[in-house]
């Protein structure tokens, strides 16, 4: 008899910060359907079908550290006693190495934003989870919480694209340069959205990512008419 393939499989980890190896679930690759994007790369799955973004974050159950896959082996000087008062000595162990509600996912999400600034991870990486969160929070329609992440998001994006962290990620110069200008945009800031948008489309001949080109005009296009419109 065949066995029935199920959407989530455990993977095994070892905890960096206190050695510990524990399970947690993730998602079948073939039980991910997306049926399009928002204008900030956020997902929209399909119904009854998974939002591996629940699954994204590792929660060390015996300690509570918290990290993704692109959390770097490295700890700076001194940041694992800073995670072992701010986050280990106060855990109580919890597991969230099972299927997962909303909920624990946005749990999740806060642990490893807060792991990773204890750790001073790349900028990158911790813009990656504030974004994320957002997305969490907008499928629950929940408005300002969105707009809380959407605005930490966009600082680390920013302090990403100033120090160049960013270099030798899957985020490119051009898509980084496109999310400042939509979260900017999203959170009311018109004239950082205009500026970025600008450097994207200025990048247009140079460029191996059309496709974000063709997002930042049509961006670009929907503000101005938006201006007109309210007639600013």
């Amino acid at each position: 008899m065949m066995t029935q393939l199920v959407p989530l499989y455990d993977k095994k980890y070892t905890c960096a910060m206190c050695e510990n190896s524990f399970t947690t679930k993730k998602v079948r690759s073939r039980f991910v359907k997306v049926l399009n994007f928002d204008t900030d790369f956020a997902p929209l799955y399909a119904d009854g079908f998974e939002n591996p973004n629940f699954y994204y974050i590792n929660v060390c159950p015996d300690c509570g550290y918290s990290f993704t896959d692109d959390f770097s082996s490295y700890f700076p000087p001194g940041a694992k006693q800073v995670i072992q008062d701010k986050i280990c000595n106060q855990w109580v162990p919890h597991d969230y190495g099972a299927e997962r509600t909303i909920q624990d996912a946005l749990n999740t999400f806060k642990l490893a934003a807060y792991s990773s600034m204890l750790k001073k991870e790349k900028h990158i990486v911790t813009a990656g989870l504030y974004i994320r969160l957002a997305w969490l929070y907008r499928s629950t329609e929940n408005l300002d919480q969105e707009l809380r992440f959407l605005k930490l998001s966009l600082k680390e994006y920013t302090e990403s694209y100033s120090t160049g962290d960013y270099k030798g990620t899957q985020v490119s110069e051009l898509r980084l340069m496109y999310l400042i200008g939509e979260l900017s945009r999203r959170i009311g800031n018109t004239q950082d959205a205009v500026r970025f948008f600008s450097k994207v489309i200025e990048k247009q001949r140079q460029s191996v990512e059309p496709q974000i080109i063709q997002i930042a005009k049509d961006r670009w296009q929907e503000m101005r008419e938006d201006k007109v419109v309210s007639g600013s």
